[in-house]
């Protein structure tokens, strides 16, 4: 089974400062490539500051290290008015997410024409 990351909030998707330490210091590439704000105030990066907690929105929701860091942080790992879970779907899948009244699912990729 796949596991992919999806946000249940009306708001956007982000982890929080304490789940983008975490994929940094895993050797996530879009982490890693991302600029800490809270480098700087590590104290401020608490999960009420807005500001510090909008990070990773550039993650592939598949990726491993997220998944795993979603499953090991659990409502530690939501950014500023996110509420993530994991979902898991067969590995066979063409898959999006899809937003439906701001908040996320995953369905199953179809052909679509306009």
């Amino acid at each position: 089974m796949k596991k992919i990351v999806i946000n249940k909030s009306c708001d956007q998707f982000f982890v929080s400062h304490k789940a983008f330490v975490r994929l940094r210091e895993l050797g996530q590439p879009e982490a890693l490539q991302e600029i800490d704000r809270g480098a700087y105030w590590p104290h401020a990066a608490a999960p009420q500051e807005p500001s510090l907690n909008r990070c990773g929105a550039l993650i592939p929701r598949d990726d491993e290290k997220l998944v795993r860091v979603v499953e090991e942080l659990r409502a530690e790992a939501n950014g500023h008015a996110a509420e993530l879970k994991v979902v898991a779907i067969p590995d066979d899948v063409q898959w999006i997410i899809v937003r439906t009244d701001g908040v996320e699912h995953v369905s199953e990729a179809h052909r679509t024409w306009g």
